[in-house]
């Protein structure tokens, strides 16, 4: 989660978010404000297209109502149910987002294949090429792989595990990654900076999370530490270190931007189990 959210000032973009964060019980927090103070349109709203037509685990009107609520106070927000064809849509659009995707259904034989076809990621990556904006969120298992596909075409690499770091995590728990000012983890962008200081963003927490090497020149928004190891069963098994490696990441392609990250609770208002405590 961010103590503070900076909103995305992106003329065109597209994003794609395709990860796991829940636990039974989860549900997006029914009290969040999306208020925004000064928005960053008054007129001439973008539009934001969110993709709903794969299998999608993160939703408009599930766990990222609260963020989608949030940007449609800045501008217009709408939902891609059909195949994602970006030259049909993106004439004026803020971004474009596949929320954990998958290929399949969750149990279906075949749920860890890629979820988008070779055209659509084709698609895309000219698109952004040409000028548009990306936003892809890529989580751990099982949605690794549904994105995998998507990341080569920009040259970002992608562990396809789960990110522990005990030094740099909340209190016994070691998968609930924090970056901030003061561990010098979260970096200077525009998109962490925001506009004026009532925007900068402090704290950034995520849970689990996969590693991501940016191709060169990309800003690593959310930089992981020399203690950060990556592993693909969380439970267990070999592990390999992934510093100097990155949640999120920010550059140019093209005549376009992209900023990809590797876990998706961090753009979420959740709350979790019985009690209902606040979860991001």
């Amino acid at each position: 989660m961010t103590n503070k959210s900076a909103p995305f000032l992106f003329s065109c973009a597209l994003a794609i978010v395709l990860s796991a964060s829940a636990l039974a019980q989860q549900s997006s927090d029914p009290n969040f404000n999306p208020h925004v103070e000064h928005p960053a349109y008054t007129k001439n709203f973008p539009r934001v297209l969110f993709d709903e037509a794969h299998n999608n685990f993160h939703t408009t009107t599930g766990h990222y109502k609260p963020f989608v609520d949030l940007i449609s106070a800045m501008v217009i927000t709408s939902r891609l149910i059909a195949s994602l064809s970006v030259k049909s849509h993106c004439k004026r659009l803020s971004f474009c987002d596949c929320k954990c995707a998958w290929a399949e259904d969750m149990d279906d034989e075949g749920a860890d294949k890629p979820a988008f076809t070779e055209q659509e990621c084709d698609a895309v990556s000219e698109w952004v090429r040409n000028g548009g904006a990306l936003l892809l969120i890529a989580g751990p298992c099982p949605f690794r792989r549904g994105c995998s596909d998507s990341g080569k075409r920009f040259d970002v690499g992608m562990s396809k595990g789960f990110v522990f770091d005990p030094d740099h995590s909340a209190p016994d728990n070691p998968t609930l990654l924090i970056f901030s000012r003061e561990n010098k983890l979260l970096v200077d962008h525009p998109i962490t900076q925001g506009r004026n200081d009532s925007e900068r963003v402090n704290k950034v927490q995520t849970f689990t999370g996969q590693a991501l090497k940016g191709p060169q020149g990309a800003t690593q928004l959310l930089l992981l530490a020399a203690t950060a190891k990556d592993q693909t069963d969380p439970m267990g098994g070999e592990k390999k270190s992934v510093a100097g490696q990155a949640q999120g990441l920010a550059f140019k392609f093209g005549k376009g931007r992209v900023v990809m990250l590797g876990e998706a609770a961090m753009l979420s208002a959740q709350v979790s189990g019985p009690k209902i405590f606040q979860w991001v």
